[in-house]
C-alpha cells in the first residue's frame, strides 16, 4: 500500500494559500500554493509584492534533536551577527518535534531554520522552505552516518540479530532516524517492522541514544552526529553502545528562510550565514566536534544535495502530501 506522509498526520493544521495560486504554473512535486518556474525544485518568491513578508523580528529554529534549550546558547553569538546584517531583531525558537517546526514555517510563524535531512523535503514541498546552505568542514567535507546501535553487552552482533528485538526510531520525518534505516532492514535484510522486529519512537536521537545506553531500546538507529557530539560533551557514555551498522554518508541539515520572506531581506539573510565568522564561537565549539568538523557554512542547493534523500523516500513510497 502506498504510504502517505501527510501534514495531516503528523498533527498539522491546514493554511490558505498565500501566494498566487490561483493562476496555474509549474510546481512539480511542490504544493499547489507554491509555483517553480526555474525547476529548482523549491517554491519561488511570490511575483506580487504585496505577497511579500517584512517581519520586524525574525524566528530563527534550529532542528529538533536534542535539548532545544542547549542550542539556545550555542546559536546565539550567530544570531546577533544575524541581526547586524538584516537590521532585524532575531528571536531563537526551540521547537520540541519535527512536526512543531514544519507547522511554524507553513503557518508563517517561522522564518529561517535548520531543518534535518529527512524533514527538508516535506519542508520545502508543504512550508515553502529554501534551503541554500549546511555546515561543512573549511575544505568543504560534509555529511554524516546512520548508525544502528545495541547496549555495549548485547549479544547482537549484526542486523539479522535484530530480528525479534525492540528498534527505537526517532520520528517518520527523519532520514538516519527513521527512512534510511526502515528501507534498509526491508530491503536489504528482509525485516519488516512490526513483523520481524517491534518498532518504538524516542521522538529525538538522543533520546534513542541514551535509551540504548540505559538498555531501554535493544537497538535504535540513530545519526552518528549528532551521537558524536553527545559523546565529547559526555552526555552519554560511549562505554555503554556499541554500533553494528554505519551507513552511506548524507547531507547534513539544511538551512535556509520561508520562501515569502521579502528578496532582499532573504538576500540578507543569506550573507548573515556566509560572512560569519566560527573562531571562537559556541557555534564552533559545538559543531566543530563533528567528523568531518562542521566549522563553516557552504552553499548548497536542494536539487542535487538532497537527491539522495528523495530517493530513499520514492523506494519507500513516501509521497509529500499536503494538506
Amino acid at each position: 500500500m502506498k504510504k502517505l506522509l501527510s501534514l495531516t498526520l503528523i498533527g498539522m493544521a491546514s493554511l490558505a494559500a498565500t501566494s498566487a495560486s490561483a493562476a496555474d504554473c509549474e510546481r512539480g512535486t511542490l504544493d499547489k500554493k507554491f509555483c517553480d518556474a526555474n525547476g529548482d525544485m523549491v517554491a519561488d518568491a511570490p511575483t506580487d509584492p504585496k505577497q511579500w513578508i517584512d517581519p520586524a523580528t525574525l524566528i530563527f529554529a534550529y532542528t529538533p534533536v536534542e535539548d532545544p534549550e542547549v542550542y539556545r546558547g550555542v546559536w546565539d553569538e550567530f544570531l546577533r551577527h544575524m541581526e547586524k546584517t538584516t537590521g532585524k531583531k532575531v528571536q531563537f525558537f526551540p521547537v520540541q518535534s519535527n512536526a512543531a517546526q514544519l507547522e511554524a514555517m507553513r503557518a508563517g510563524r517561522l522564518h529561517v531554520a535548520g531543518f534535518n535531512t529527512g524533514s527538508n523535503p516535506l519542508a520545502v514541498n508543504c512550508a515553502g522552505f529554501v534551503p541554500f546552505t549546511m555546515m561543512a568542514s573549511k575544505q568543504g567535507a560534509y555529511g554524516y552516518e546512520m548508525e544502528i546501535i545495541v547496549p555495549a553487552d548485547s549479544s547482537a552482533k549484526k542486523i539479522e540479530d535484530l530480528k525479534g528485538k525492540t528498534i527505537a526510531f526517532t520520528s517518520q520525518t527523519s532520514n538516519s532516524g527513521y527512512k534510511a534505516p526502515s528501507a534498509l532492514l526491508a530491503s536489504a535484510y528482509g525485516l519488516q517492522a512490526d513483523k520481524d522486529y517491534k518498532t518504538a519512537f524516542s521522538g529525538k536521537h538522543d533520546n534513542s541514544v541514551i535509551g540504548v545506553a540505559n538498555k531501554d531500546y535493544d537497538a535504535a538507529a540513530v545519526a552518528n552526529s549528532v551521537m558524536n557530539r553527545m559523546i565529547a560533551r559526555k552526555a552519554v557514555d560511549d562505554t555503554k553502545i556499541r554500533s553494528i551498522y554505519k551507513s552511506q554518508s548524507f547531507p547534513t541539515t539544511g538551512y535556509g528562510y520561508v520562501y515569502n520572506l521579502k528578496p532582499e531581506l532573504a538576500e540578507k539573510v543569506r550573507q548573515a550565514f556566509f560572512t560569519f565568522n566560527w573562531e571562537g564561537t559556541q557555534l564552533l565549539k559545538e559543531f566543530g566536534k563533528a567528523e568531518p568538523a562542521q566549522e563553516a557554512f557552504i552553499p548548497i542547493t536542494y536539487k542535487e544535495h538532497w537527491a539522495v534523500v528523495r530517493e530513499i523516500d520514492q523506494a519507500m513510497k513516501v509521497a509529500y502530501t499536503c494538506q
